[in-house]
């Protein structure tokens, strides 16, 4: 397959860097997607966005068919595709009660254990 300007494509990141991030399709295409195309603004570090072995989605910038080479970016890309459930924590009748109750136990035990091994 030929990319062009625009395409969004699927890669693997198969690298990161201080400067970028090294991408890889699977149809044996390379990429770099630079650290000013990550996001709009400041990227301290590019881990934060992206782990190595992640399948992401990003643009198109430049491609060079003969090279099997891409310039990318996720810049304004919903670039993950691995999106991880956020559940809410639903608090139960007890709350902290548990704990409130377990507490004091737990730390005299602790004690106990202590002055035992000293």
């Amino acid at each position: 397959m030929e990319y062009k300007v625009g395409d969004i494509v699927f890669a693997f990141v198969t690298g990161i860097e201080k400067y970028g991030i090294f991408v890889s399709t699977e149809d044996s295409y390379s990429g770099l997607i630079h650290i000013s195309e990550i996001s709009t603004n400041y990227v301290r570090n590019i881990a934060d966005y992206v782990k190595e072995g992640e399948l992401i989605k990003a643009r198109v910038l430049d491609v060079d068919n003969m090279q099997r080479q891409l310039k990318l970016s996720i810049k304004g890309l919903d670039y993950r595709l691995n999106k991880r459930n956020k559940s809410k924590i639903i608090e139960t009748s007890t709350g902290f009660g548990t704990l409130k109750e377990k507490l004091p136990l737990w730390i005299k035990e602790k004690e106990q254990e202590l002055t035992k091994e000293s």
